[in-house]
């Protein structure tokens, strides 16, 4: 296992539907919105588009700040957060995406692969210090602002052969829920969640054989129920919240299983050609995060996002 530990870290370095328990907008149109709504957001490589929080900030004419369009990320192109910004968006979205590669939720929980990848603990803090203020560069407001996670994946990559994985599993969802209440103290009341995508059926994953793709796929499995019980408990002890899930294993699935029907070559093969799912072994490609982006637009229909 320390070498299939190793061989992630390496590969780290590279870098929607609403479900039972949680609750979707109400139906009807969205209000207007008078002015931009904000986008602040966390996760891994899966998310990150390289923005630094004390650098260009978004504003109406560069909704993403920086870097450059469509920032750093894991896909050489746009990914899921860069398509609904800019392609599936109701309006201006001035997107503060703290993700960083290589995230965990807690490091002192699970170690990341170099000592300064920022987790999602070290990425609240960063919003905590800063816009969560609301300063006059970022008057966001609990209408008009979205909190989304996306995160766990390294954290089950780099754990999931422990022993006692579903009591780790309840010490991991602490952590990550503990952040997300720091969110909502300041204000937040919009929330999309993530939950962990079916990383077993990566080429990374698969060339460890199946008995390490089938004990995967048992503790991603359960590492979801728990989040989305936790999603709703959260909810429920919160006044004034909506929540939301985009439900990414169903839409990694339903592609993987029939890739061609999307216009991918096969489910396996990995690089750089525009037909392929897997950009590399372990993250899906720009065309890949395009459908991801068209899923989560769905799953905020009926938002002003």
């Amino acid at each position: 296992m320390l070498a299939l530990q190793v061989v992630l870290a390496a590969v780290l370095a590279l870098t929607a539907n609403v479900l039972p328990g949680v609750q979707a907008a109400p139906g009807g149109k969205p209000t207007p919105s008078k002015g931009p709504n904000y986008w602040f957001s966390f996760g891994d490589s899966y998310t990150q588009t390289g923005f630094n929080p004390t650098g260009i900030l978004p504003t109406s004419d560069n909704p993403f700040g920086n870097p450059p369009y469509p920032g750093w990320t894991s896909t050489g192109g746009e990914n899921w957060v860069g398509y609904l910004a800019t392609k599936y968006n109701k309006s201006t979205i001035l997107t503060y995406n703290y993700a960083y590669g290589g995230a965990v939720i807690n490091a002192s929980l699970v170690t990341p692969w170099r000592p300064d990848v920022l987790s999602l603990t070290d990425q609240v803090a960063q919003f905590l210090e800063g816009a969560a203020k609301k300063p006059a560069t970022t008057p966001w407001t609990s209408k008009n602002a979205l909190f989304s996670v996306f995160i766990g994946i390294n954290d089950i990559g780099n754990s999931w052969w422990i022993d006692g994985g579903e009591t780790f599993h309840g010490i991991l969802l602490d952590n990550y829920f503990e952040l997300v209440q720091k969110m909502y103290d300041v204000g937040g009341r919009n929330f999309l969640f993530v939950n962990v995508p079916p990383i077993d059926r990566s080429p990374l994953m698969l060339e460890q054989g199946t008995e390490s793709t089938a004990g995967e796929k048992v503790v991603l499995a359960n590492f979801n129920a728990r989040l989305e019980s936790r999603i709703a408990a959260f909810k429920k002890a919160n006044r004034g919240v909506r929540t939301f899930l985009y439900d990414s294993v169903s839409q990694y699935n339903e592609i993987l299983d029939n890739p061609t029907k999307f216009g991918f070559r096969d489910a396996v093969t990995w690089g750089k050609d525009a037909d392929l799912f897997w950009g590399d072994n372990y993250h899906p490609s720009s065309y890949a995060h395009k459908f991801f982006g068209e899923r989560v637009a769905e799953v905020l229909r009926d938002t002003i996002w």
